[in-house]
């Protein structure tokens, strides 16, 4: 079975999710993960309809909106925002929702997270996949300080999900071996959001190749375990500054990942 790329939207901002759409059809993706987030047209289920039958890309996935720019994207309340995500999915015809673990001050939300996932998993047939996650340096603290925003830790196999989400730019900006990871999650792995880092405490997302992370072992190891999860691309092109670069570092991004998938 081929492992399908997709393109994030993400990775074409601060462009439009249409301008994603675009680009993964004239590259020769697969399909689209859409990041909802303050851009109307990620928030639009009917737009979002159409983007993908004028370009042919179907939507793979949905980020739903967990970061912490989109705490009032579709609502507040953060089980609202979930639902929805799975809801959109499903419209879309998208197999997997890629979620945060709740922040440390949802306290609500963190203590009913895991029966909610369970439940939306077994009431819609979508995996909702939960992300790993990293520490960050507290405002004012040394160089070295590192503290975690999410609950009860940024690795989701401390609690324990059907499906997860690998972030390669998470594990570089964590220093997490993300090798080992991948083994916590087991066959619970079924989307890998692909990217590098050089292991500094933020979130990079380069194309893969330009940092320190193992990307090219975690795509063999993903080509020869059975994986049948999606690999998405989740780069930062934000400073390329006109179309040319982005299209050049967009298709770099997906060679590099069909050369290590064997595609």
């Amino acid at each position: 079975m081929t492992i399908p790329i997709g393109l994030s939207t993400a990775s074409v901002w601060p462009l439009k999710a249409g301008a994603a759409f675009e680009l993964a059809a004239d590259l020769g993706y697969d399909g689209v993960e859409v990041m909802v987030w303050a851009d109307s047209v990620s928030q639009d289920v009917g737009a979002l309809k159409k983007l993908s039958k004028r370009t042919g890309m179907p939507v793979l996935s949905v980020h739903s909106p967990s970061l912490l720019i989109t705490q009032r994207v579709w609502s507040p309340d953060p089980v609202v925002r979930l639902r929805r995500s799975v809801e959109a999915a499903q419209e879309l015809g998208a197999r997997t929702v890629v979620v945060h673990p709740p922040f440390r001050w949802q306290r609500r939300y963190g203590d009913g997270f895991a029966d909610l996932v369970a439940e939306l998993e077994d009431t819609s047939g979508v995996a909702v996949a939960v992300e790993n996650m990293f520490k960050v340096r507290p405002p004012g603290g040394n160089r070295d300080a590192r503290v975690s925003a999410f609950r009860p830790s940024i690795d989701p196999t401390d609690v324990g999900y059907r499906n997860y989400t690998l972030d390669l730019s998470h594990t570089a900006a964590a220093r997490m071996d993300p090798i080992a990871l991948a083994g916590r999650m087991g066959p619970g792995l079924t989307h890998l959001h692909l990217a590098d880092g050089t292991g500094v405490p933020k979130d990079e997302h380069l194309v893969p190749g330009r940092g320190g992370q193992p990307c090219a072992e975690v795509l063999e190891l993903l080509r020869g375990s059975g994986f049948d999860g999606q690999v998405v691309l989740e780069v930062n092109t934000r400073r390329a500054g006109e179309r040319a670069r982005r299209v050049k570092d967009l298709a770099e991004a997906l060679l590099y990942a069909r050369l290590h998938l064997g595609q």
